[in-house]
């Protein structure tokens, strides 16, 4: 019988960021109307929506479902642009990253996450394993940290085939581009390579710095691309959500696992169906995530407080993070 693996710490990272906070918006403004100039047709489908920065309260019950299902975590490490949540009580256990510690001051300001992403692993202090997560992706039952992080890494692909084009195109979804080009970077390296024709889920991304800055040292061209964007370009896919997980598998660091997770996007026709699914099912979801689709609706869009009423069913119990357990619950930080 072989001995469980030591794992170590898994720490925790996230992305946030609260697009109706007055200061960000000037900024935010100000470098689209620079950016659009000077890089006409590059924006990606859906790449500056207001649903891409609107804060939902995601974040707060997040933290909630991780307390709840993997209270043995890391150290949290959340990654904004001079922001913090309102409510957020930082300190023991959680630390805020601001862009401008991660980041040189002359590529300020971001508002592309892949750009972003591309410096995670530069983080100080960060474990060597860890877990990335966008704020819409939650656990949805007890995470089991030697399962996802013992001798391979277990990354998640969706069930469903996808052809991909022969190139990465304007009016493709970000994660098809992210898929062209992990298939044309990693079978220029490998003639034998052979792609998996499936993208990876949304999902919790099990990572390892050290495979994280050899990959930054085996393709500097590709890490220079993505951390020339300011704004999300169909030009620049992301590297994290599809290349690191890929390479890693050619690698031997990671073994594919198909396992589509509930995924409900708040603005299709379906999203009261699927949020009942979400209900009967929360505890037994390994993950699960809810994806703002309603792009430039207002704040008090019916149905994002539909979203809302199902966490704060679900996840009622703060987490020790939140500093004033009595403030709204669904309100921009």
């Amino acid at each position: 019988m072989n001995a469980p693996v030591d794992i170590g710490p898994v720490d925790i990272v996230y992305l946030w960021v609260d697009g109706q906070d007055p200061a960000w918006r000037a900024r935010h403004r100000a470098a689209y109307a620079q950016w659009a100039i000077q890089h006409p047709g590059q924006l990606a489908l859906h790449g500056n929506v207001a649903g891409r920065y609107r804060d939902n309260g995601e974040l707060r019950y997040n933290l909630r479902a991780l307390e709840r299902y993997f209270p043995g975590h890391g150290h949290i490490y959340l990654v904004t642009d001079r922001q913090a949540p309102s409510w957020l009580r930082a300190g023991a256990g959680l630390t805020v990253i601001d862009h401008g510690q991660l980041m040189p001051a002359s590529a300020l300001p971001v508002f592309d996450s892949a750009h972003i992403e591309s410096y995670l692993h530069h983080i100080p202090g960060l474990a060597q394993r860890f877990l990335y997560f966008n704020d819409d992706v939650f656990l949805g039952a007890p995470f089991d940290a030697a399962h996802w992080f013992g001798e391979r890494l277990r990354v998640c692909l969706e069930a469903a085939p996808v052809e991909l084009p022969a190139q990465a195109r304007f009016d493709m979804a970000a994660p098809v581009n992210c898929a062209v080009l992990s298939r044309d970077w990693l079978a220029a390296r490998d003639p034998g390579y052979r792609h998996e024709p499936r993208l990876y889920a949304h999902a919790p991304r099990p990572m390892l710095v050290s495979a994280m800055r050899e990959l930054e040292r085996q393709a500097p061209a590709l890490f220079a691309q993505v951390r020339s964007t300011v704004f999300r370009s169909w030009r620049a896919p992301a590297l994290l959500p599809d290349l690191v997980p890929r390479w890693m598998v050619e690698q031997g660091l990671a073994r594919s696992e198909v396992l589509d997770p509930l995924h409900v996007a708040s603005g299709d026709v379906d999203a009261p169906a699927r949020l009942a699914q979400l209900r009967a099912q929360f505890g037994s979801l390994p993950f699960f995530c809810i994806n703002d689709t309603c792009d430039e609706a207002d704040d008090d869009d019916p149905r994002l407080a539909r979203v809302a009423a199902t966490l704060e069913q679900l996840l009622p119990q703060p987490s020790r993070f939140e500093m004033d357990v009595s403030a709204p619950l669904a309100d921009a930080a």
